[in-house]
């Protein structure tokens, strides 16, 4: 059975996809995201294709089991530090860097990209907000008083460097 890649055109026989190991390999990692990871995945693995010749299905299929690896275990490294990546930061990030695509260097060589922008973001979340304090206290608190509860607990975090 043909099959036509809704991407780039391209014609392959379901069978063929299906023997070869790479290949299936793949699909197998793709069909393990679900969701809209899946969707998100493909277009992401795309800029990883060389300028003037096709992805190999061995890179493809080494490039989205490094993410279900990365998925899977629930949290990234980056610059030393370790950060939660649920689901959801995933999503964000793989959209992000979509978004980005005219700004970046293509082909990318590595998910660097990647997991700067979720680490970013998961530094933006775990940092408390006065809101959050004062709803984790259940007290009203001034403006002045939920700032200094912020700065305080980034102190704890390493986000304020003490002299």
């Amino acid at each position: 059975m043909k099959t036509r890649c809704p991407c780039c055109g391209a014609e392959n026989s379901l069978d063929a996809l299906v023997n070869h190991d790479a290949a299936r390999q793949a699909v197998w990692a793709l069909a393990q995201m679900g969701d809209e990871l899946t969707r998100l995945a493909v277009m992401y693995v795309g800029l990883f294709r060389p300028v003037k010749t096709a992805l190999s299905f061995d890179r493809m299929a080494k490039l989205l089991q490094e993410l279900n690896v990365q998925i899977d275990e629930g949290f990234i490294e980056r610059n030393g530090q370790r950060h939660d990546a649920p689901k959801e930061f995933w999503i964000h990030g793989l959209r992000a860097v979509l978004e980005r695509r005219e700004a970046l260097s293509l082909p990318l060589k590595s998910h660097g990209y990647l997991y700067e922008i979720m680490s970013t973001s998961a530094q933006i979340k775990s940092v408390p907000t006065p809101t959050s304090i004062a709803m984790q206290s259940n007290k009203p608190t001034s403006q002045t008083m939920s700032g200094l509860a912020v700065l305080e607990s980034m102190k704890g975090n390493g986000h304020v460097h003490q002299r």
